[in-house]
């Protein structure tokens, strides 16, 4: 595995070096690439490609599967020549940075990127419908597939008899109550993140016993809270920041919200749906391929305060709010980590 451990990954050092013991123990080499996270930063990608060059030219490898824009556009160039002798290469886009909505800059900058270096691709993967669409139509990859995502464990979501007290002490380590409605995002603080939407919809709707946890860090933690203060809902907003218990804590929320700008397919939110909770998301992307508006949650506009205050209320008012959830569980088996290993395993043969 070949990949930048050391800068640009969300994840805390404390699971990426249990990934690499992972991946030692199964007899995998982990090499460090210096992929930036920021097309815009030329140097370090042009070493990143000078380390994938060598690398592949080094190894001769049968099968190249690549990620992410920039890993994706380094990694394909650099195996241009071996695709000649025979190699193999596999792209996965976890979402195109241009899509439908997207800002003009997107298409400008990323669809030629994206277009050019599917020429230097034997299959293209996607992970959304709109993006499978798109892919079949401009790209020039030899072949394009739809696969559900990256995956879930489903199984590991599912109530069982230790999930109401579990669910108990979470709410009390936390300090909620059993009276408090408790709304979760998962996530990064960050624009394209969006939780500013929520915070705006919960002042709209001013239901004290609306509680809204955010399990994530990020550069926008002293803003969501100053305009919490604004709002008058500091006391209902809870950050927790960078969190290992994220299962629990499905397990302690009532609702879900996930109010991003951009999606590819979330991963947070086919862990909501395992986990039985009604959500309300924005209409993109991605979302709209996991959550059916009026039978797993609400649509709204990621700009529209109002709109996500009407999908907040449908939840927070409805009789059925189980019911929902329970269409989600049902839903996300559909994304199950074996569905997805069945299509890779075929697509690898």
């Amino acid at each position: 595995m070949a990949c930048n451990f050391v800068e640009g990954s969300t994840c805390s050092d404390e699971k990426i070096a249990q990934l690499r013991q992972t991946l030692a123990a199964m007899g995998v080499d982990c090499i460090q690439i210096d992929f930036a996270r920021n097309v815009l930063k030329v140097g370090q990608n042009l070493k990143a490609y000078r380390q994938t060059r060598k690398l592949v030219k080094l190894n001769h490898y049968n099968l190249i599967h690549s990620h992410s824009p920039i890993g994706g556009l380094l990694s394909r160039l650099a195996a241009r020549d071996l695709r000649k002798q025979g190699t193999k290469v596999i792209y996965t886009a976890h979402g195109f940075h241009f899509f439908n909505g997207a800002p003009l800059l997107n298409w400008l900058i990323f669809y030629p990127i994206e277009k050019i270096s599917s020429r230097w691709t034997d299959v293209l993967v996607t992970i959304t419908h709109e993006d499978y669409q798109l892919a079949t139509q401009k790209m020039y990859a030899k072949k394009v597939v739809y696969v559900p995502g990256v995956g879930i464990d489903t199984q590991s979501f599912l109530s069982d008899s230790k999930t109401a007290s579990l669910r108990e002490e979470k709410r009390k380590e936390l300090g909620f109550t059993d009276q408090d409605i408790l709304m979760l995002s998962v996530g990064e603080l960050n624009k394209n993140k969006n939780h500013e939407v929520i915070l705006r919809a919960m002042a709209q709707l001013g239901n004290k016993r609306l509680k809204y946890a955010v399990a994530g860090r990020g550069i926008l933690k002293d803003h969501l809270e100053q305009l919490a203060s604004e709002l008058g809902i500091a006391e209902q907003l809870c950050l927790l920041g960078f969190r290992s218990d994220v299962r629990d804590l499905f397990k302690a929320a009532d609702l879900f919200a996930h109010p991003s700008f951009r999606e590819g397919l979330s991963v947070a939110v086919m862990e909501a749906m395992a986990s039985g909770l009604p959500i309300i998301c924005t209409e993109i992307r991605g979302n709209v391929d996991l959550i059916d508006n009026g039978k797993g949650g609400f649509w709204f506009h990621p700009a529209d305060v109002n709109s996500a205050a009407q999908a907040l209320k449908n939840v927070v008012s409805a009789s059925d709010r189980q019911s929902l959830g329970d269409y989600n569980r049902k839903k996300a088996e559909g994304f199950d980590i074996k569905v997805v290993l069945d299509t890779m395993k075929d697509l690898y043969q």
